[in-house]
C-alpha cells in the first residue's frame, strides 16, 4: 500500500487545478448515497483509489481504513474477529465506501442504544480546499483537546474536505440476541412501552413500529431487539412479553435466522414500507426526541430508534406542515428521497430544515476555513449556502 502522501498526490493536483479554474468538485465514492442531500455540482473527484485497511488492532477495538475502502470489506474483516460497527451504518447499495459512510453520517437500527456514527469516529485525515493534508483526532478513545473536528465531518456530505482516511472505534459482537414481534400494538401504546423500557435496565438495542399491511388481516406491529449478555437477554424477554400482553397486544420471539435479515432490510430500507406507495410521494425522515407522542400528521409512519426516528411518505409540497409539526416537537425533518414523479424538482422545498441565523454563521465560518473557494460539493447541504454568503 502506498504511503498517504504519495496516494493523495493525484487528488491534491486535481484540487489545485480546480481551484485555479474555479471549478467545483463533486466528491464521490461508490455513489450509493447520491440520492441524499441537495443536487450535486461539478466534476467528479473519485476517492475509490484510496482503498485498503491501514491498521487494525482487535485488542484495542480500533480500525483505520482509507476512504475508498468498500464498507462491506471492512465489515467482513471485523466479523472475522467477532467485532462490528455497532451503529450499523446503512449501505444502500453494494458499492458503499467507508468515506461515504462518514460523510453521510447515517446510522442503522441500533443508533438510539449505542450512539451514532460520529460517536465512533476517533480520527480522520482529509484534504482541504487548499490541497493540504490535515490530520485530526487519532486512534485512541481519549485523544481530543479542543474542538473535535474529526466528528464534525460526520454528516458534512463532503462540503468541508476530501476525507482520505478514518479511524473508527469498533465493538465486540453481542454474545446473545433476541427479537420479539409484538402484534396489535397501536402507535401510541408502542411509544409508551418503549419509553417505559428505556428507563429500565434492559438490554434494549433496536426497535421499529409499523402498520403492517402485508399480514392478513393488516395490523400494527412492534419489533424489539435485545442484545447483550445471555442472562440479561433471557431475563428481559418474558418481562417485555408480559408488558405487551398487559397493554392488550400479543408477543412472540422470532427465530434469529429470520429476524437477522429483517433487521438488515430495515437498515437498508428494503422493507415493504419503503416502496413508494404513489409516484408523487417523497420519503421524509423526521428526527424528534424519543419521548415525542404521536405526531399530528395525516400519513402512515415507520418508527425507529425507540421513537426518535419517524419515516413517512408525503409530497414535497407538504414540507411546511411536516416541518412545523416536527419543529413543535423539538425536532427537524429531512426530505430523504425525492419522488419518482418529480425527481430533482422536489428538492426546491429544501432537503434539510433551514439553519437558524447562529447556525448559518457557524457553517459559513467553517466553510471559509476548510474550503475558502467553495470547491467541494457546493450546495450539497443547504442549496446556495457558500463560504462567502
Amino acid at each position: 500500500m502506498q504511503d498517504m502522501d504519495t496516494a493523495t498526490r493525484p487528488f491534491v493536483d486535481q484540487i489545485l487545478a480546480a481551484a485555479d479554474r474555479r471549478t467545483p468538485l463533486r466528491i464521490r465514492g461508490g455513489g450509493s448515497k447520491d440520492f441524499y442531500g441537495q443536487a450535486f455540482q461539478g466534476e467528479v473527484l473519485d476517492v475509490r483509489p484510496l482503498a485498503g485497511i491501514s491498521s487494525y488492532e482487535p485488542s484495542e477495538l480500533v480500525v483505520t481504513a482509507r476512504a475508498g475502502t468498500p464498507l462491506a470489506e471492512l465489515e467482513a474483516v471485523l466479523a472475522e474477529q467477532g467485532q462490528a460497527l455497532a451503529f450499523e451504518p446503512p449501505h444502500f447499495g453494494p458499492d458503499a465506501t467507508v468515506g461515504g459512510m462518514v460523510a453521510a453520517g447515517l446510522s442503522g437500527p441500533a443508533r438510539a442504544s449505542v450512539g451514532g456514527g460520529r460517536d465512533f469516529v476517533l480520527g480522520v485525515r482529509l484534504l482541504n480546499g487548499r490541497g493540504e493534508l490535515l490530520t485530526f483526532g487519532g486512534q485512541v478513545m481519549k485523544n481530543v483537546a479542543g474542538y473535535d473536528v474529526s466528528r464534525l465531518l460526520a454528516g458534512s456530505l463532503g462540503t468541508l474536505g476530501v476525507i482520505t482516511e478514518v479511524s473508527l472505534k469498533v465493538l465486540p459482537t453481542a454474545p446473545a440476541e433476541a427479537t420479539l414481534i409484538c402484534a396489535g400494538v397501536a402507535q401510541g401504546t408502542a411509544l409508551a412501552l418503549l419509553n417505559r423500557w428505556g428507563g429500565q435496565p434492559l438490554p434494549l438495542n433496536a426497535s421499529c413500529w409499523v402498520f403492517d399491511s402485508t399480514t392478513q388481516p393488516a395490523q400494527n406491529s412492534l419489533f424489539v431487539r435485545l442484545r447483550g449478555a445471555l442472562a440479561a437477554v433471557e431475563a428481559a424477554c418474558p418481562r417485555l412479553v408480559a408488558d405487551v400482553q398487559a397493554a392488550g397486544g400479543s408477543a412472540a420471539r422470532m427465530d434469529n435466522s429470520q429476524a437477522g435479515p429483517d433487521w438488515a432490510a430495515c437498515r437498508e430500507q428494503t422493507l415493504p414500507f419503503f416502496t413508494p406507495p404513489e409516484p408523487e410521494l417523497c420519503l421524509w425522515r423526521l428526527s424528534v426526541p424519543q419521548t415525542t407522542p404521536v405526531l399530528d400528521l395525516p400519513y402512515p409512519m415507520f418508527i425507529e430508534w425507540h421513537g426518535a426516528l419517524r419515516w413517512l411518505w408525503a409530497p414535497a409540497n407538504a414540507a411546511a406542515g411536516i416541518r412545523a409539526a416536527t419543529a413543535a416537537a423539538g425536532g427537524h425533518a429531512t426530505l430523504f428521497r425525492v419522488s419518482q414523479a418529480h425527481g430533482e424538482a422536489d428538492r426546491a422545498v429544501g432537503v434539510f430544515t433551514p439553519l437558524s441565523a447562529v447556525q448559518l454563521r457557524i457553517q459559513q465560518a467553517l466553510l471559509r476555513e476548510f474550503d475558502p473557494q467553495g470547491l467541494f460539493n457546493p450546495g450539497r447541504l443547504f442549496g446556495t449556502l457558500s463560504a462567502a454568503a
